[in-house]
């Protein structure tokens, strides 16, 4: 599949798969093929996780029956931005239900919190949740993936499989951005 953008990514965002992009950047790998697509391009049971403004921590914890830790792949803070690539998994099982990359500006959440999402063990979405932070979801854009060599190992895949995601951005109570997020699922098993 070719890499192509037919999408504007958001003001202030670089690219498409921004922040996904820089952590392929620093392991000087190429990003996978991919393409912008309309959430109803996608297949139905994609489109029903990941087509609508809602934080995907509850989202993918109630489609899978489970509550949801995070693996760090990578970390970095700096001048006041947490940025990390990670798995979402089950707790107990340890399936793997969302690989991604996120930059969370610290500033912009109450100091209480900023300890919880520093210490990078429940997804943000929990955290918001947990906190009763008030935010909301902005999806700029959908695409369709074909999957690395990379991104199969952590998702325990095989082959080059068509995969799934969505660029959000999270804003404050102020329309403020508190992080961008790239969001991958892997393959699925219908219900």
């Amino acid at each position: 599949m070719p890499r192509k953008q037919t999408a504007s990514p958001p003001s202030g965002v670089t690219s498409l798969l921004y922040p996904l992009d820089r952590f392929y950047a620093e392991a000087g790998r190429p990003l996978p093929s991919f393409g912008a697509i309309r959430g109803e391009e996608m297949p139905k049971l994609y489109r029903d996780l990941l087509a609508h403004r809602n934080d995907m921590t509850p989202t993918l914890e109630a489609w899978h029956g489970a509550s949801l830790h995070l693996e760090v792949l990578s970390r970095q803070v700096k001048d006041g931005v947490l940025a990390r690539q990670v798995l979402l998994l089950t707790d107990g099982g340890n399936l793997p239900v969302e690989y991604g990359a996120i930059e969370i500006r610290l500033e912009r959440f109450p100091e209480a919190a900023r300890p919880a999402i520093l210490e990078c063990r429940k997804p943000l979405g929990a955290i918001l949740r947990d906190r009763r932070i008030p935010h909301s979801g902005r999806p700029s854009y959908f695409f369709r993936l074909t999957g690395d060599a990379y991104i199969t190992r952590v998702l325990g895949l095989s082959g080059a499989p068509t995969l799934y995601g969505r660029h959000n951005t999270l804003l404050d109570d102020r329309g403020e951005p508190l992080a961008e997020i790239v969001e991958i699922l892997p393959l699925l098993p219908a219900k």
